[in-house]
């Protein structure tokens, strides 16, 4: 339980998209189920996946029975995630002898890390194929199908997939999100990303814009511009007559409609602007929340990270984005046990918890991971009984603060976007409020994609509860 692990690595979503065109059953000749890992990159790009392979004749399906293509989306970020991938495999292994046909393939961040060593290591893998090469997918089946086993895990510079329109998986209908950026220069020496996802480069702004507009159009209410580091977006059109920052990307989205709500996620701390927040301040429909990870609340430790700020000015950051922003939610990313960290370094993050009192958090302690700037100049020194520790340590402080946080909206009244029903009942629905806290109310006559104000009654660490006013 305490090994706890960032956004959502380490769960699995599959799904048929929600299309007319995908739900016809005779429309394709192939089905192809995927898998995704990680965060909310690798689902976006899934789709990206699942809207070249339509246009080769393979339609969705949740049935894994029934797939000719089974595909799995991958994370790399900590050992654990590559494990569950590879427990995963060995699951397949019993479709594969009733159906000897079937090709499966490895996507993302663990195909890009492991290349051809895959094929070796996973012998019924017949497909390899990295972030930035999902449009090669149909030459490689065809590969793959003439029993050649393939590989393309090359890099680009350029490739952003902003002329794909992504096939909706597994989706509420209501909320999504929309790709701005690919890659990653910051070089934080514990993480993979700069190494399988490759350099950062924005996307064309007009693109980005239009397929939330379509999103709007097709009913959804909500979309969750991503990057690695949302706000380091800088695009430059072909005559370099036109530079658009993520501020004024931002402005161009929230323009769409005021029904439509804008979320992004993640801000490098060291790159938030002062502009990002006076556009959040303007536009009702722009959510106050920003996920800023910390890592540590060491200067020492940051350093080593090459995070590239220091514990004071993370600290000025945060109030000044209360200054700006006084109602808005702030989550984080936590490493503890991190190599060479003290005790007092340890304390020194319970310290920094104290001082922001996180509405969320994603902890987890320090995997070492082979390629890493870390991995290479670091020994990973702290015993593992040590990391496991600090950790239940951090998520016990983490978990009284997120209490207080709900408890100090019971009585207030927020707005709420319906996105589906409650889990324990059908009699209930959830959404969530800006601040991305999840409320649960009577369900009444309202339905998904529907605005509702509601006040809060009474809440858990995790949810809260209340009634449409």
């Amino acid at each position: 339980m305490l090994d706890q692990i960032t956004k959502e690595h380490d769960e699995a979503r599959q799904g048929e998209a929600f299309s007319p065109v995908a739900n016809q059953p005779n429309t394709y000749n192939k089905r192809f189920y995927i898998e995704s890992y990680g965060c909310a990159m690798n689902f976006n790009d899934s789709e990206i996946v699942a809207s070249i392979l339509n246009g080769e004749g393979f339609g969705p399906t949740r049935n894994m029975e029934e797939a000719d293509l089974i595909l799995v989306n991958t994370c790399s970020i900590r050992e654990k995630a590559e494990q569950t991938v590879r427990n995963r495999l060995k699951e397949y292994r019993f479709h594969k002898k009733r159906n000897p046909g079937l090709l499966i393939g490895i996507l993302g961040c663990m195909a890009e890390r492991l290349k051809a060593k895959l094929l070796e290591e996973e012998h019924l893998v017949d497909l390899v194929i990295g972030p930035d090469a999902y449009r090669s997918l149909p030459a490689l089946i065809a590969e793959a199908e003439g029993g050649q086993k393939s590989v393309n895990v090359l890099l680009s510079r350029e490739e952003t997939y902003g002329d794909i329109s992504p096939v909706r998986l597994d989706n509420n209908g209501v909320t999504s999100f929309v790709s701005i950026m690919r890659g990653c220069n910051n070089m934080c020496t514990f993480c993979v990303v700069p190494f399988t996802r490759g350099r950062e480069r924005s996307r064309d702004a007009y693109s980005i814009v239009r397929e939330a507009r379509e999103l709007f159009d097709n009913g959804y209410r909500e979309v969750t511009l991503l990057g690695q580091n949302v706000d380091s977006y800088y695009w430059t059109n072909d005559s370099g007559e036109e530079t658009v920052t993520f501020a004024q990307l931002l402005e161009r989205v929230a323009q769409i409609d005021p029904l439509l709500r804008i979320r992004f996620s993640t801000s490098h701390p060291k790159d938030i602007t002062d502009e990002v927040l006076h556009t959040m301040a303007k536009y009702e429909n722009i959510c106050n929340y920003i996920h800023l990870p910390v890592q540590s609340g060491s200067t020492r430790i940051l350093q080593l990270m090459n995070r590239t700020y220091t514990r004071e000015w993370y600290m000025k950051k945060v109030e000044r984005i209360r200054e700006i922003l006084p109602d808005c939610g702030i989550s984080t990313d936590i490493i503890t046990g991190f190599c060479t960290e003290t005790e007092e370094e340890h304390q020194e993050t319970m310290a920094m918890m104290e001082f922001v009192r996180y509405d969320l958090a994603y902890m987890y302690y320090y995997s070492e991971r082979p390629g890493t700037l870390a991995a290479r100049r670091y020994q990973d020194d702290i015993p593992e009984d040590v990391k496991k520790r600090r950790l239940a340590e951090i998520v016990a402080l983490f978990r009284g603060h997120s209490l207080e946080s709900m408890q100090q909206d019971v009585g207030r009244t927020c707005k709420v976007l319906v996105e589906g029903f409650s889990k324990r009942s059908e009699d209930d629905l959830y959404g969530r409020n800006e601040q991305n806290k999840v409320i649960v109310f009577p369900r009444q006559n309202f339905k998904k994609g529907d605005y509702v104000m509601v006040r809060v009654e009474s809440c858990t660490s995790g949810t809260l509860k209340g009634v449409a006013v």
